[in-house]
């Protein structure tokens, strides 16, 4: 019964299709499709159809179908079915009036060229999309990435974005254009380089992730770029942010000559920030993972910081038998935030001061809970960012997760 054949078609035009495919379409009573399409058939007989209003199209098929009038092929790029037109068509046709015949797409041929398999790669399309989709995937580090690009998100647009998220991973950039054709070319391009090139309008981003991001240039004395520190690598960018540390610094108080605790300490962006500042003082960054213990002490040896002291283990077991501590942050505690607030209680120094900084509620009740019945006076900060990030030739605002920095002061033993 099929009467539609929906054709994938590469840059190499018609001498890239099989030879039944050939014959099929030399037997079409109605060619539709693009101009550049079109064009790779330029004696055949048949009626032809310029695919701009897709409607008009749906409509012209239809009529055609309801008469039996003949086989129409719908010529299209690479894989119908692999975001191209086949999902539209089956949305409007019958599936057993179709039949596709898929051509490699460009997505197969870009990792083809750059020698790299492709099956956890993460497609993404921002062909007459927004870049949502993307950014989410680059700031959870995802290994392999490829994009779809059009006239206003190139290639050029998708870097200035990368280097506007300021991220931990660090990305390779392959610009791989008229893949198939004989203009192809394929190259792998620094990112600073990339954002201000020209690139022709059929091309493919693939991006794969880097073991870590170059730490090349002087870093401020407050305020270290997220993307400095190494991180998780199946979590990439699960730190305490830029923006945020700064504040918890301020809420700190941090005075020459004291003991910190940094429990949950995770990379140990807090604690370097605190040592870098205050290098007379000691900070003991606590965390319970044996991969964040070893990211830490990375992250101390990057910075060149000798006075944090790394320690694995769970709190607040491990705490009892760290020196009195003259500040707390707690910027994590594996479910165990009232037991650590106990022994953080007990062990901070008269007039000392305890920072938290809290991503959800229940958390922010049981702390505020902890501190009422301990009569600790509290002052509460809830920080809701947002970062401007680069869409085309045009600027939005990229939000971070809301968080609660809570700040008390130990006068139990002070008054």
């Amino acid at each position: 019964m099929t009467l539609v054949h929906v054709v994938g078609i590469g840059l190499n035009g018609a001498a890239g299709l099989s030879e039944n495919l050939r014959r099929l379409v030399e037997q079409a009573t109605l060619l539709v499709g693009s101009d550049r399409h079109l064009s790779y058939f330029p004696n055949h007989p048949s009626q032809r159809w310029v695919l701009g209003d897709f409607t008009e199209a749906i409509a012209e098929i239809r009529r055609r179908l309801s008469t039996g009038d003949g086989i129409i092929i719908v010529l299209v790029s690479g894989d119908p079915l692999f975001f191209g037109l086949g999902r539209l068509l089956l949305a409007e046709l019958p599936p057993e009036q179709l039949t596709f015949h898929p051509h490699l797409s460009s997505i197969q041929l870009a990792f083809s060229r750059i020698k790299v398999s492709w099956h956890d790669a993460r497609v993404i399309s921002v062909h007459g999309r927004s870049c949502d989709e993307l950014i989410q995937a680059l700031q959870q580090g995802v290994e392999k990435i490829a994009v779809l690009t059009d006239t206003k998100n190139t290639p050029s647009a998708i870097a200035r974005l990368y280097l506007g998220l300021d991220l931990p991973s660090y990305y390779q950039f392959w610009v791989c254009e008229d893949l198939g054709g004989t203009e192809e070319r394929v190259q792998l391009i620094p990112v600073d380089a990339l954002c201000e090139q020209v690139f022709a309008a059929l091309n493919v981003v693939v991006l794969l992730r880097q073991s870590e991001k170059e730490n090349e240039h002087l870093q401020p004395v407050l305020g270290l770029p997220d993307g400095a520190f190494l991180s998780f690598s199946d979590r990439p960018g699960l730190m305490t942010k830029r923006e945020v540390r700064i504040l918890i610094l301020g809420e700190l108080a941090l005075l020459p000559g004291q003991i910190i605790w940094d429990i949950g300490a995770g990379t140990g962006s807090v604690a370097i920030e605190i040592a870098r500042l205050c290098p007379t003082s000691y900070v003991y960054a606590i965390e319970k993972t044996s991969a964040g213990t070893t990211l830490i002490e990375q992250n101390c040896q990057r910075f060149q910081v000798k006075n944090v002291i790394s320690i694995h283990g769970n709190a607040p077991e491990i705490l009892h038998n760290l020196p009195t501590p003259h500040r707390i942050f707690i910027g994590g505690s594996g479910g165990n935030l009232s037991e650590i607030l106990d022994t953080c209680g007990s062990k901070l120094a008269p007039l000392g001061i305890l920072v938290l900084a809290l991503a959800t509620v229940e958390h922010l009740n049981t702390a505020l809970g902890w501190m009422r019945s301990h009569g600790w006076e509290t002052r509460l900060l809830q920080v809701q960012l947002s970062r401007s990030v680069p869409v085309g030739q045009l600027t939005r605002f990229c939000p971070l997760n809301p968080v609660t920095i809570i700040t008390a002061i130990n006068y139990t033993n002070g008054r």
